[in-house]
């Protein structure tokens, strides 16, 4: 049963939605004032909530009632609110709409019409969570994200290759994910019961990546003080996974592959052989059968690493994916920032999907916590997220398809349509935001045929 928190502090209109409200089959919750309303918000988690923006100890105002609703809103960004007003508070409706409320109706209540928008946030909130349950669905199974056919082709890989012990190579651009797919693969093995051990083969020198692999002696080298184990040694009856393996140094790719084939390991400054089960993920970001080609990478050790390959793609070939990760990433930085972001404006989405993402995913999610962050309304804008939404353009200049007047045009209906997108419709602050005065900018929205929201 779908849970209506209703608040009002009018005993007499809360027994008149308590009577109206009962046969529509919702679980019905009241609150007096924005103390009890959030206690029961955190409490009861309603489906959606009516809240009238008159509440003590400011009846006549809306200051406790705007506070509530943005206090609900920082605690579930993504809460259906329809707030309720009097005929003289239509400011603070926008207002509230604004900060992030669904909708709002205005006082004397009509039950009919209220019972109506009521229906509707149910409706619509009951898909968004069937949705959202879909995807967090796909994320706990795997730990990824992806619906586009070469993303569900990986997942295929990872499910196929997980129960085996077989060494494989994941490749692919920097930011695109080869970590997850390694963590995933252990995940879903059946060494997951211990840690996955891993290191960075292109973050650490050739000379402290061996010590660093296979552990030393007590007195092995300078500085040597005690003896100490390897990676690969913790690793035993686990998963060690190389990253960025392409960035070993050729010398060390002997030792590596003396290991690969005897499954046994010698300490630096040791003689004692000592074995080792462990099950090989590797990953790079280079083309390595090229590397194999000019000699970087022995072609031995790239056949004994690259059993099954799995290339993941980049995130600008990932057709219908961005929006889906993007949306994830908002809901993660809206709950570690406490913020109350519910969404991205149409050029927010255009630009996204018109951008070249040369870092991926990692670019991606860093942009949308800088949104989050930086953002001054509840909907992201391009600004909020660095992009001009222009990339299109772009290309179709490159292209030879615009003249540099039509190019000059387009920059200029984007920045108009982006700013007043931003300030929510306010010509003063959108020409104050672009540097130019309030007739100039009439007449750029004049000449483009936009209209101010």
């Amino acid at each position: 049963m779908q849970k209506l928190l209703i608040v009002d502090d009018n005993n007499e209109v809360r027994k008149q939605l308590k009577w109206g409200l009962s046969r529509a089959g919702y679980d019905l919750v009241f609150a007096r004032d924005g103390k009890q309303a959030l206690e029961l918000f955190e409490k009861e988690a309603p489906t959606v909530v009516t809240l009238d923006l008159g509440l003590p100890p400011f009846e006549n105002g809306t200051e406790e009632g705007i506070r509530c609703l943005s206090e609900m809103l920082r605690l579930n960004p993504m809460a259906r609110v329809i707030v309720i007003t009097g005929n003289e508070d239509h400011e603070a409706a926008l207002e509230a709409v604004r900060i992030g409320a669904y909708d709002y109706y205005k006082k004397p209540i009509e039950l009919e019409e209220l019972k109506i928008i009521i229906s509707r946030a149910m409706y619509l909130q009951s898909l968004e969570d069937e949705n959202r349950n879909l995807r967090e669905e796909r994320v706990t199974d795997i730990g990824m994200i992806g619906e586009c056919s070469s993303m569900q082709k990986v997942f295929d890989m990872i499910d196929r290759v997980a129960m085996s012990d077989v060494p494989v190579l994941v490749t692919g651009e920097s930011g695109t994910g080869k970590e997850l797919v390694a963590r995933a693969i252990h995940n879903k093995s059946l060494r997951s019961d211990r840690k996955m051990i891993s290191v960075n083969c292109g973050a650490i020198p050739g000379e402290i990546l061996e010590s660093e692999l296979f552990g030393h002696e007590k007195g092995a080298f300078t500085g040597a003080i005690q003896t100490k184990k390897g990676k690969v040694e913790a690793a035993d009856k686990s998963t060690f996974f190389l990253d960025e393996i392409g960035e070993m140094e050729p010398s060390l790719q002997v030792k590596l592959l003396r290991f690969l084939q005897e499954m046994t390991i010698s300490r630096v400054g040791g003689t004692d052989e000592i074995d080792v089960d462990v099950r090989i993920v590797a990953a790079t970001n280079i083309d390595i059968e090229e590397a194999v080609k000019n000699g970087t990478f022995r072609e031995d050790l790239f056949y004994r690493i690259g059993v099954l390959n799995i290339s993941l793609p980049r995130l600008r070939d990932r057709v219908g994916d961005i929006e889906l990760l993007a949306n994830y990433f908002l809901k993660k930085y809206n709950v570690g920032l406490r913020a109350t972001r519910k969404g991205f404006s149409c050029d927010a989405l255009e630009a996204m999907n018109e951008y070249d993402w040369p870092g991926n995913i990692r670019e991606l999610e860093n942009r949308i916590k800088r949104a989050v962050v930086m953002s001054q309304d509840t909907e992201i804008v391009p600004e909020d997220l660095d992009l001009k939404g222009s990339e299109r353009m772009r290309a179709r200049f490159k292209a030879g398809d615009l003249t540099l007047k039509e190019a000059k045009a387009l920059l200029e209906r984007d920045m108009c349509e982006s700013v007043l997108s931003k300030f929510s419709g306010n010509i003063a602050r959108a020409a104050g935001a672009l540097g130019i005065s309030r007739p100039t900018f009439y007449d750029l929205m004049k000449r483009h045929g936009i209209k101010a929201k």
